[in-house]
C-alpha cells in the first residue's frame, strides 16, 4: 500500500449490535438511527456482541492512520444510550477523532478500559 493511501486511512467504529446492545432491553434508544448518524462520519462495522453487555450500547472508535502514527489507540465508550452522546461522538468523528483531535470532555463519561479477553 502506498505511503500516501495507508495516511488517509479514516477512522473506524465498531458498534455493539444483538446481544443487549442494539436491542429492545435498552429502551428508548433508536439504535437504527445511531448507526446512520456514525456512518454519515466514518466506516461503521457492526459486532454481535463485544462481550461487555453490563455496559450497553457500546462503541469503539479506532483511530485513523494519522491518529494511530501520533499514538492514538482503540477508544471505548459506554451506555451511548442517547441522541446527545451519539452526536458528541460523530462531532469527534467528524473533527478526526483519536489522536487527531481532542476527545471533547463529555465523552469522558463515556470511556472505559475494555476487560482482557482470556
Amino acid at each position: 500500500m502506498p505511503v500516501e493511501c495507508a495516511r488517509s486511512l479514516p477512522c473506524r467504529v465498531t458498534v455493539c449490535r444483538d446481544c443487549c446492545c442494539g436491542s429492545p432491553k435498552i429502551a428508548g434508544v433508536d439504535h437504527d438511527a445511531q448507526l446512520a448518524r456514525l456512518r454519515a462520519e466514518a466506516e461503521v462495522r457492526v459486532s454481535d456482541c463485544l462481550d461487555v453487555c453490563e455496559r450497553a450500547n457500546v462503541i469503539v472508535v479506532q483511530p485513523s492512520a494519522e491518529g494511530r502514527a501520533a499514538g492514538a489507540r482503540n477508544i471505548w465508550l459506554e451506555f451511548v444510550n442517547g441522541a446527545a452522546a451519539t452526536e458528541d461522538v460523530a462531532a469527534w468523528l467528524r473533527a478526526g477523532g483519536p489522536g487527531v483531535a481532542p476527545m471533547p470532555p463529555i465523552l469522558d463519561l463515556h470511556l472505559f478500559t475494555p476487560p482482557r479477553r482470556r
